[in-house]
C-alpha cells in the first residue's frame, strides 16, 4: 500500500531506473551527450576506489589519512585525545578501521593539529 509521501511518483521511478539500466549493465556511461555523463575524477583527487581510507590499508599515505581525518574532524576538535576524537569519528559516520586506529593510541596522549594525529597513525600503522 503506498501513502503518496513519496518524493517521486511511481512513473519517474520506473523512468529513472530505465535510465541508469544501460550504466549498471555495461558499467560505463552508455548517453550520447557527454554533458550527461559524470566528470571524471582529477589527478589530485584522493583515491576512494580501494574503500575507506585507513591507516595500514594498502595506498594510506600520510597525505591520504590526514585529507580524511581533516575532512572528518575539522579544526574544532582539537586540541583532544584520542578517546574524544574516536567519539568524534563516531558521530561523524567514520569508516570503523579509522576510529579503531584512533582509538588504539595512548590514552595519555594529546594532538593539537590533524597533522599530528596523522603522523601517530602512519607511524603505528
Amino acid at each position: 500500500m503506498q501513502r503518496g509521501s513519496d518524493r517521486l511518483s511511481v512513473h519517474r521511478d520506473d523512468e529513472m531506473k530505465h535510465e541508469l539500466q544501460g550504466l549498471l549493465r555495461s558499467g560505463h556511461p552508455t548517453r550520447t551527450e557527454e554533458w550527461h555523463d559524470p566528470e571524471p575524477t582529477a589527478e589530485d583527487d584522493p583515491e576512494v576506489w580501494g574503500g575507506p581510507v585507513a591507516p595500514g590499508r594498502s595506498g594510506a599515505t600520510l597525505e591520504t589519512v590526514r585529507f580524511e581525518l581533516a575532512r572528518l574532524l575539522g579544526r574544532s576538535a582539537f586540541p583532544a585525545g584520542p578517546a574524544d576524537l574516536a567519539r568524534i569519528l563516531r558521530r561523524k559516520n567514520a569508516p570503523d578501521a579509522m576510529i579503531e586506529a584512533v582509538a588504539q593510541l595512548p590514552r595519555q596522549d594529546h594532538y593539537t593539529t590533524v597533522q599530528e594525529l596523522a603522523k601517530a597513525l602512519v607511524g603505528r600503522g
